[in-house]
């Protein structure tokens, strides 16, 4: 007989500061500001004869990982429909609604993201932990969810099963 279980880590430091700015059209975005964001994974998992899954400690250090690449910088989507981005040696300029944001690059992490929202900061991270696939198989591991929390009460997840 099979047994699942499911696990969930969230970590006091699964944090990270950053600023960003939601774009909602072609021609209307936030205000540039800042979130401290936390983040939290869950998993479907068979527990094994030993009654444990998997030691869980590889996860909580790629999310550690993952949270400190974000962590003080400035965040900005390069897939979005309606920002456009500049490589300019030491500067990143936004272009948005025919105006340019100029950032310096020490400052930005540029994500593959359609916009800066935790709906896609979910993705993102989820993605990040789906790129090992083999460990995730020699794990037995059926579900990840990953939530990133942009204050007390409002988050999204992001999921992946195995089919």
């Amino acid at each position: 007989m099979v047994r699942l279980a499911s696990l969930e880590i969230h970590k006091e430091e699964f944090s990270f500061s950053a600023g960003h700015f939601t774009i909602f059209s072609a021609t209307e975005r936030e205000q540039l500001h800042g979130h401290n964001y936390s983040v939290s994974i869950s998993f479907k998992k068979i527990i094994q004869n030993n009654g444990l899954s998997f030691d869980y400690r590889y996860y909580k250090k790629k999310i550690l990982a993952l949270c400190d690449q974000l962590d003080r910088h400035f965040l900005l989507p390069s897939q979005s429909p309606y920002l456009t981005l500049e490589d300019n040696g030491e500067y990143w300029f936004a272009h948005f609604n025919n105006k340019k944001l100029p950032f310096l690059k020490e400052d930005v992490v540029v994500l593959p993201l359609t916009n800066i929202t935790i709906e896609e900061l979910s993705y993102w991270f989820l993605q990040k932990i789906l790129e090992d696939k083999q460990t995730i198989e020699g794990h037995s591991i059926c579900g990840i969810t990953i939530r990133v929390y942009n204050g007390p009460g409002q988050s999204s997840g992001a999921n992946w099963e195995r089919i």
